[in-house]
């Protein structure tokens, strides 16, 4: 018989009982949840943390298996959210057969989270045009060496490509690959959460009814 061996997973105590944070209350939160996400993320990024833009990406592909891994925002407008992919990775098929996503933010410094779901589009060439031109040159060619998702022999066969594309594009701009590119997520949801005492924490959700928002509390 196999001895299985339990794991210890008790959290911090003092983190979830002590120190609470101010009450989050629903009267306080702008009519707008992009703006609202705003403040929260500029009182992220004056906090300290090692990556605030840092985010969970989930998605599912064609029968509803879902998949997910870190993601960095690089973009936030009226429009919803943006991140940057090869659009054939496995998150990149996935979104192309089932556009849908959710992104969930956590900022452990602050006891605070985000989560947020929508349908997800591509940006426009103009636009990730613009924002792979503002990439380091190493990244830039990173995006050609790397077949993402793919599976690889040995570490040197990437090293090797990234060689290649490197002599490649030697003494050139390198231009964005058509096979990478900027996701939107345009939610339908977002959700404020903050961390209270006896796990009484404040959950503040926005539903997108039409053109205007719902705003919700939710039990924790």
């Amino acid at each position: 018989m196999v001895k299985r061996r339990s794991i210890s997973l008790k959290g911090v105590a003092s983190m979830s009982e002590n120190d609470p944070s101010p009450m989050l209350r629903r009267a306080d939160v702008d009519p707008d949840p992009m703006v609202e996400f705003s403040l929260w993320f500029e009182r992220a990024q004056s906090a300290n943390l090692a990556e605030p833009t840092a985010a969970a990406l989930s998605t599912a592909d064609a029968q509803g298996r879902p998949s997910g891994r870190m993601v960095l925002l690089k973009g936030v407008d009226a429009r919803g959210f943006v991140f940057y992919t090869n659009y054939e990775s496995r998150k990149g098929i996935e979104l192309a057969a089932n556009p849908w996503a959710s992104l969930l933010l956590w900022w452990d410094l602050l006891q605070r989270q985000v989560r947020i779901e929508g349908s997800v589009t591509r940006v426009s060439e103009t636009e990730s045009d613009a924002y792979f031109a503002s990439r380091s040159r190493r990244s830039q060619l990173g995006a050609w060496a790397s077949a993402q998702s793919r599976t690889l022999a040995t570490r040197r066969d990437l090293e090797e490509g990234f060689r290649e594309v490197e002599q490649r594009f030697a003494d050139q701009d390198v231009p964005r690959p058509p096979h990478w590119g900027g996701f939107l997520i345009a939610p339908e949801t977002i959700e404020f959460w903050q961390r209270q005492r006896s796990r009484l924490h404040d959950r503040i959700r926005y539903r997108r009814e039409g053109e205007t928002w719902v705003i919700e509390r939710l039990s924790p």
